[in-house]
């Protein structure tokens, strides 16, 4: 089995300003899993374990993607919820174009028995995870400054692979679909 998920890449002077941001977070106490820099994305859909042999049908269903590229800016870091968090992430503005990639995806995928969504899709990227709670982790993240880490342009998306391991997911990028 192979665990995949729908992503956007951030580039690299975003993942270096959220890595300043998370360098604040060590300093609360409590107990974070801080997601390493490169790993930093944003989700547009998690796929869950599936057999390899699964894997192309995905690919093709993924380049029947009709979006032009769009900009998304990443805000800066928040507690989500904020009053006992599971996550500190940052929000993500982009006009909707994300959430409708969104739904284009699971409107392909469903058809090859993924189910489709039942939350609304709300893009942010995931800076930590709180692995035991302490009120200085989100004193330490109003804190920060509040200008945006940055914004990008997306031009494409990407089938990746995690393979977890005790240190944290390592990713591989199965496909890239441009839009």
């Amino acid at each position: 089995m192979v665990r995949t998920f729908v992503a956007i890449d951030l580039p690299e002077d975003i993942r270096e300003r959220a890595r300043e941001s998370q360098e604040v977070l060590r300093r609360s106490s409590g107990r974070l899993a801080l997601v390493d820099p490169a790993n930093l994305h944003l989700t547009v859909k998690f796929l869950g374990e599936i057999d390899p042999v699964r894997v192309d049908p995905v690919v093709e269903a993924l380049r029947a993607v009709r979006a032009d590229p769009f900009s998304l800016t990443v805000g800066h870091a928040v507690c989500n919820p904020p009053r006992r968090p599971r996550v500190i992430w940052c929000d993500v503005a982009d006009g909707g174009e994300s959430a409708a990639l969104a739904r284009q995806v699971d409107d392909l995928l469903a058809p090859l028995g993924f189910s489709r969504e039942t939350r609304p899709f709300r893009p942010h990227v995931t800076l930590a995870r709180v692995k035991e709670f302490h009120p200085s982790q989100c004193r330490e993240a109003e804190r920060m400054p509040r200008e945006p880490l940055g914004t990008c342009r997306v031009a494409s998306i990407k089938l990746k692979k995690s393979t977890l391991t005790p240190r944290g997911p390592i990713y591989d990028d199965l496909a890239e679909v441009a839009l």
